[in-house]
């Protein structure tokens, strides 16, 4: 029993002097760990919270949108920016604003909108949508150097061929049609051959001389030796 009793000292001032040493340390990491945690919990409910109100903010946007009114518009849009910026549902409404302001021939206030969204959006795909559309504004106000610039950054790779005719565009605006073919080649090879956007692509090319090449299948050589096309039993014969 004394032996017993010894053993369970000796295991007790080990962990004492173990705690001493390390205690403070490991009480820290626990308090850091829990504390992560929880503020990650917080965040998710917060993210959650702020989605639920950009959305209705949207919903609110897409009624003033379809009625037609700029002045609303742009002041629910301004709301869902203060509160809301980097919400998926405020980066949508930036384009649904835009549009609106541009239709309402207020292109400034459509380019400033679209220039946000480009200039912070967290959504890659909404923020090519942005630059598709404020090139081309930019373009049509004959701020040629600003819309290529624009279309400068990395897009996503299914948006690189509209990219590259809005390019080709901007590029015949200036004059610089060598350049422009270089472009809409460049977006006719990049779209899938079952589109129909393509052939558009392909009569700015036919327009400027230069069609592209039609893509050629390749024929299986007969085994007979025979002339593709020519039936084997008329197969020349040395």
């Amino acid at each position: 029993m004394a032996t017993y009793d010894l053993e369970q000292q000796e295991q007790l001032d080990q962990f004492k002097h173990f705690w001493k040493q390390y205690g403070n340390l490991i009480t820290w990491v626990l308090v850091l760990g829990l504390g992560a945690y929880a503020a990650w919990s917080y965040y998710l409910y917060w993210q959650q919270q702020r989605g639920t109100a950009a959305a209705a903010l949207y919903e609110e946007l897409d009624r003033a949108a379809l009625a037609g009114n700029a002045d609303k518009v742009g002041q629910i849009f301004g709301d869902m920016k203060d509160k809301y910026a980097g919400a998926t549902f405020t980066e949508q409404g930036a384009l649904l604003a835009a549009k609106v302001e541009s239709d309402n021939k207020k292109a400034d206030q459509a380019k400033a909108t679209l220039q946000w969204l480009v200039s912070g959006g967290k959504n890659a795909n909404l923020v090519a949508v942005a630059r598709l559309r404020l090139a081309g504004m930019q373009m049509d106000a004959k701020q040629y150097d600003e819309a290529l610039k624009t279309l400068g950054a990395d897009l996503p790779a299914e948006f690189t061929p509209l990219a590259d005719d809005r390019r080709g565009d901007i590029l015949m605006a200036q004059g610089k049609k060598d350049e422009a073919a270089k472009a809409y080649l460049a977006a006719w090879k990049g779209v899938d051959a079952t589109v129909e956007y393509r052939r558009f692509i392909e009569s700015k090319l036919t327009a400027l001389g230069q069609p592209p090449a039609p893509l050629h299948n390749k024929v299986a050589p007969v085994a007979t030796g025979a002339p593709t096309g020519m039936p084997p039993g008329l197969a020349p014969t040395n």
